[in-house]
């Protein structure tokens, strides 16, 4: 299915409490963010764009095929993913993701994903990219979550915010929207609120998902 929904990847950060690039984390048989592509593919969006920073040479070497989507689209699962690099990471995460709205085209909504929260399952993914409204929050057990959606409207003013003005932060300009134009999007997957900041978080969340092999094993 066709849509006019881009989904950005955010991994610029210093990822200081892991001491490494997240992104580049061993995931079973291969790496963190290519994981998190392989379960975006999985649902209905056609483009990723993927904002890298502090470590983004690292990347680069890891993974010949970023290098190549610096300058053209490559088509990876059946998604085209596009590389962002932001000049300036040390400005903080939203400078990260201003790099990435500075090259999209005006008209499409953005699902926005921090690298360090798993992408949830895929049939409630499409539920969040077909919800309708200015931002749309996914919601588990009432917390909200990522990916959050954003519509055109809302991001095209962000692209322009001076990165010295303490509002400069997503969260902190979504809290100006009217509360009516939120929409939440209750899921059953944790996935959206976790947070893999620390490498006990990491290890705990291997663990977690070998556990949940173990019982779905007949």
């Amino acid at each position: 299915m066709k849509n006019n929904t881009v989904f950005v990847l955010l991994a610029g950060g210093k990822s200081q409490r892991m001491g490494v690039a997240k992104g580049l984390l061993q995931y079973q048989d291969t790496l963190w963010i290519l994981e998190q592509l392989n379960r975006i593919s999985k649902a209905n969006i056609d483009t990723v764009y993927i904002g890298l920073g502090h470590y983004f040479q690292h990347y680069l070497d890891t993974i010949p095929w970023f290098q190549q989507a610096l300058n053209n689209v490559v088509n990876y699962q059946g998604i085209a993913v596009k590389i962002i690099i932001n000049p300036d990471p040390n400005l903080g995460s939203f400078s990260t993701l201003q790099s990435v709205f500075k090259q999209l085209d005006s008209k499409v909504n953005v699902l926005v994903n921090p690298i360090d929260v798993p992408i949830l399952n895929a049939v409630e993914l499409n539920k969040i990219i077909a919800r309708q409204g200015t931002v749309v929050f996914p919601s588990f057990k009432g917390k909200k979550g990522h990916p959050i959606k954003l519509d055109a409207q809302f991001w095209q003013p962000l692209v322009t915010l001076d990165l010295a003005d303490l509002n400069a932060r997503l969260d902190f300009q979504v809290r100006k929207v009217n509360p009516a134009n939120i929409c939440r999007v209750t899921v059953g997957d944790s996935a959206v609120i976790k947070n893999l900041n620390t490498r006990k978080e990491w290890f705990e969340f291997l663990d977690e998902k070998l556990v949940v092999e173990s019982n779905n094993v007949v």
